[in-house]
């Protein structure tokens, strides 16, 4: 479980998100939510251990994320950021293995058990025919999916992504969060990712996050939608959400933020 405590994050006198506390339980897809700029990705940076609050404490399991050592922290959070990476000198399948590596001996030698979670790995996310070909003659949406593969081989109980979908079409990106859906639930994790795709959101994830500096919201998305913070915070000339169908629709050239 995660926990925030009285987390202030920000960049010297401009804050981000000020005094906010929440949980998340263990066995959701939390969808985190937010316009461009608002402190999404540094909110992820921070349970992660890559960003420090200005004030407050993030736990994990009841343990100060601060004070785990990155061997420690490495088995209990994976991270999967929105750059895009290229490797060109190694392959798909040694890219994903080195999730292994909290895991293996000191000179990262693979076991079988390591190889097999490497291999279910890329078949989770369909790429398993792409085992021996290398990253810088494949197309962004399919790097992304050797990247999430990665954090999966990980295994561990938190994995965190930085809008996983952005370089996915439409229906890759139903297809990945349905499977992010079925880890949570099924494999008991907890799965916190940000987006701007407010449909997918609503409709596969059981928590909503929202940050509307420097408050942050956190419901069940059942009461998020009930509760007016979305219509709010995307309400302009060219954006109409329909709490009802639990949809947003965009005129012509209005576009989400």
């Amino acid at each position: 479980m995660i926990e925030l405590k009285d987390l202030t994050l920000g960049y010297g006198q401009h804050i981000l998100l000020d005094k906010v506390s929440t949980e998340i339980a263990t066995g959701q897809l939390v969808a985190l939510l937010g316009r461009n700029g608002t402190g999404k990705s540094t909110l992820l940076r921070a349970v992660m251990g890559l960003e420090k609050p200005q004030e407050g404490e993030i736990l994990l399991d009841g343990k100060q994320v601060a004070r785990l050592k990155p061997e420690e922290l490495a088995r209990k959070i994976s991270f999967v950021t929105t750059d895009k990476v290229r490797i060109a000198n190694l392959s798909c399948e040694d890219v994903v293995s080195l999730g292994r590596a909290p895991y293996t001996n000191w000179v990262g030698r693979l076991q079988e058990e390591d190889r097999e979670r490497v291999t279910e790995a890329m078949r989770l996310v369909g790429m398993s025919d792409y085992a021996g070909k290398t990253m810088d003659k494949m197309s962004d949406g399919e790097c992304q999916r050797i990247m999430i593969a990665r954090a999966l081989a990980q295994d561990t109980p938190v994995i965190l992504l930085d809008e996983p979908t952005a370089f996915l079409d439409l229906p890759n990106r139903y297809e990945l969060c349905l499977l992010l859906k079925s880890l949570a639930e099924n494999a008991r994790k907890c799965i916190v990712f940000s987006t701007h795709d407010l449909d997918i959101a609503l409709s596969l994830c059981s928590t909503i996050m929202l940050i509307d500096n420097p408050r942050l919201y956190s419901l069940p998305t059942s009461e998020m939608v009930k509760s007016g913070h979305i219509e709010r915070l995307f309400r302009n000339d060219s954006i109409t959400f329909d709490p009802q169908e639990m949809r947003v629709r965009v005129t012509e050239t209005g576009k989400i933020p």
